[in-house]
C-alpha cells in the first residue's frame, strides 16, 4: 500500500558484504521474486464480485471522495495530467482505470488503494531526480494493485484478528479520512499508517518490487533507478540521524515484515539487470520531469527546509545537485543553515547566499538575504546594491516598502 509506510530498520549485512555479497546470501537471493514470474491478477475494468471485497471497495470509495475534496491537494492541471499519463504508462493492463492525487505533504510517500487510486506526496516528487525514479515508485504501487495485495492482506487480517480489532481499524480509517477533509497534514500522513494495518508481507513487497521493475523496463525506463531511489532514501535517513547524533532505528516496528532497505536495494539491482535488454536504449526522462515540475520545485524545497531537518535537507540538496548546481539549490542550501540558527550558521548562510547570486537563475530572495547579510557585515554599499537587485526582480514583494526605506 505505502511505498514508505514504515520506519527504516537497518540490518547489518554479513561480513565481507556490501551489495555484491548480499546478493549471494540466503536471506536475499532465495527470497527474491523474479520479475519474469509476475503476472497481473487484474485486467481492464476490474470490479470485485466477492462480498467482502465489495464491502471494502465501498469503504475505500468513500475515502477517495474525502481525499478528492482535501485542501491539501495540488490542483495544477498540467502537473496532474503529467502524473496521470505516467501512471497510465506504467500501471500495467489496468492502467486506464487508475487515478492519482498529489498532496502537498513534505514527506517521502506514495500509496495505492484497492479501488485503483493513488496518493503521492510532494515530498516524494522533490526527491526524484528524473522521471524514471518517479515511474518506479508508481510502478511499485501499481504492482500492489495488480497483484491484489490489499484484499489478500485484508482477508489474512480477518483470519488472525477478532472483530474488535477489525472495528478499531475501520474507526482508524474513518478518523484519517476526516483529517484529510479538514486539511490536517498530520492526518493525511497518518492515513497511510492507518491503512498499513493491512500489513503487506515481505513476499508481497517483493512481488511489487519485481513487478515494478518489469513494468519500468517494458516501458523504456532504466529499471536500476528503482534501486537508486532506495539508495538515496537510505543515505538521507543516515544523514538525518547523523546530524541529530542518533542512529537509525534498529528496533522492531509495526513494519518489521518489510524487507530491510539494504536487502531491498540489493534485490532491485539484481532484478534491474534481469529485465534490462542488451542493446536497447532506455531513457530516464530527466528533462521531461523537470519541465513537468516547472515552478513547483522551489515550493517543494521551501517546504523541505522548513522542516528544520538540516541533515536530511543538506543531503537532499546535494543529491539533486549531482545533476548540476544552480542558483535555486545554492539558495536553499543557505536557507538550511539560516533556519537552523545555531552559532556560526549566520556566516555559513551568508556565504551560501553570496554563492547563489553568482548564478543567473538565483531566485530574488537570494539577493534579499545576500543584501541583508552584507548590511549586517557593515558593507552598506554592496548591501544596498544587492537589495536594489532584489527589488528589480520582485518589485511587488510584501517587504518592498521596508527594503526601499532601508536603502534610500
Amino acid at each position: 500500500m505505502c511505498f514508505r509506510c514504515y520506519e527504516l530498520n537497518r540490518r547489518t549485512l554479513l561480513a565481507g558484504g556490501g551489495i555484491a555479497a548480499a546478493s549471494l546470501t540466503t536471506g536475499v537471493a532465495q527470497a527474491r521474486i523474479l520479475p519474469s514470474e509476475m503476472t497481473p491478477l487484474i485486467g481492464p475494468g476490474f470490479r470485485p464480485t466477492d462480498r467482502d471485497e465489495i464491502g471494502l471497495w465501498q469503504q475505500i470509495e468513500r475515502v477517495e471522495e474525502e481525499i478528492a475534496g482535501s485542501n491539501l491537494l495540488i490542483k495544477d492541471p498540467q502537473l496532474l495530467s503529467y502524473l496521470q499519463d505516467l501512471i497510465g504508462k506504467v500501471g500495467g493492463p489496468a492502467a486506464k482505470d487508475l487515478r492519482i492525487y498529489l498532496a502537498r505533504v513534505p514527506e517521502f510517500n506514495a500509496m495505492m488503494f484497492p479501488t485503483g487510486f493513488a496518493v503521492v506526496f510532494t515530498g516524494l516528487l522533490l526527491r526524484m531526480r528524473n522521471e524514471a525514479q518517479l515511474a518506479g515508485v508508481i510502478a511499485h504501487e501499481s504492482g500492489h494493485f495488480l497483484r491484489r495485495h490489499m484484499i489478500r492482506s485484508y482477508r489474512d487480517m480477518k483470519r488472525k484478528s477478532d472483530i474488535f480489532a477489525i472495528g478499531a481499524m475501520a474507526l482508524g480509517v474513518g478518523g484519517g479520512v476526516a483529517g484529510v477533509y479538514t486539511g490536517d497534514i498530520a492526518q493525511m500522513a497518518q492515513l497511510g499508517t492507518l491503512l498499513s494495518l493491512f500489513q503487506y508481507s515481505r513476499a508481497m513487497e517483493a512481488e511489487a518490487d519485481a513487478m515494478g521493475a518489469r513494468l519500468l523496463a517494458e516501458n523504456g525506463y532504466p529499471a536500476i533507478e528503482m534501486a537508486n531511489t532506495w539508495e538515496q532514501l537510505i543515505s538521507e535517513e543516515e544523514a538525518s540521524a547523523k546530524h541529530r547524533r542518533k542512529r537509525r532505528d534498529r528496533g522492531r516496528t509495526l513494519f518489521a515484515t518489510h524487507p530491510s532497505p539494504e536487502s531491498r536495494m540489493a534485490d532491485l539491482k539484481v532484478s534491474a539487470a534481469e529485465v534490462t535488454v542488451p542493446g536497447r536504449t532506455y531513457d530516464n526522462g530527466r528533462a521531461r520531469y523537470l519541465r513537468a515540475l516547472g515552478d513547483l520545485r522551489p515550493t517543494l524545497l521551501d517546504d523541505q527546509v522548513k522542516l528544520n531537518d538540516p541533515g536530511a535537507s543538506q543531503y537532499l540538496i546535494e543529491t539533486l545537485a549531482r545533476d548540476g548546481w544552480n542558483g535555486m539549490l545554492r539558495y536553499y542550501e543557505a536557507e538550511v543553515w539560516r533556519l537552523r540558527n545555531r552559532q556560526g550558521d549566520d556566516l555559513r548562510a551568508a556565504q551560501g547566499y553570496a554563492v547563489a547570486v553568482g548564478y543567473p537563475d538565483a531566485p530574488p530572495d537570494a539577493w534579499r538575504w545576500h543584501g541583508l547579510s552584507l548590511m549586517k557585515q557593515g558593507q552598506s554599499a554592496q548591501g544596498r546594491a544587492a537589495l536594489s537587485r532584489y527589488l528589480a526582480l520582485k518589485p511587488d514583494a510584501a517587504d518592498a516598502p521596508f527594503i526601499r526605506q532601508m536603502i534610500s
